[in-house]
């Protein structure tokens, strides 16, 4: 099988990970979570925001919590943001929805991570290929992202 765009990546910067590969098509969340043997908030989501005409924002959020449209913005210092079409998050990042990682990415990206990814020891996210994640330590994460910043977007 195939190695995983974001495995690759993490390979590249020396970021223990586990490849985990669902053995039946995922199709929501708690699913997700459970064939993981994870709790929902362990489960990372990479949501991109446009923040202006092809100007782009990636935010980790931990589990089916919603980001704050109003601490984003309030804390983007920006009046008008949406999240990004389809088309945007394939041309931005080479990753189809339900797949994105914040690695291996076709353009550098600001990346903000909410606090709530932080209070996991361990997490999975996107790894760029449908019915597979990337398992490894937030602390990893972090460390691996050095430019993000983590901040509190749920209110």
């Amino acid at each position: 099988m195939d190695t995983p765009p974001v495995s690759v990546a993490l390979e590249k910067l020396g970021v223990p990970h586990k490849i985990f590969r669902h053995e039946t098509p995922v199709t929501s969340f708690e699913q997700a979570a459970s064939d993981r043997g994870q709790n929902p908030e362990q489960v990372v989501r990479s949501i991109l925001f446009r923040i202006a005409e092809d100007e782009f924002v990636m935010v980790l959020v931990a589990g089916p919590a919603q980001v704050s449209w109003k601490l984003l913005r309030k804390y983007l210092r920006r009046s008008r943001i949406s999240m990004a079409t389809e088309d945007e998050v394939f041309a931005v990042t080479g990753y189809r929805i339900g797949t994105v990682g914040p690695f291996g990415l076709l353009n550098p990206l600001k990346v903000l991570i909410d606090a709530s990814v932080m209070k996991e020891d361990e997490i999975s996210i996107g790894s760029g290929m449908r019915n597979t994640a990337i398992i490894l330590k937030s602390a990893n994460l972090h460390h691996a992202l050095k430019n993000a910043d983590v901040v509190s977007l749920i209110e």
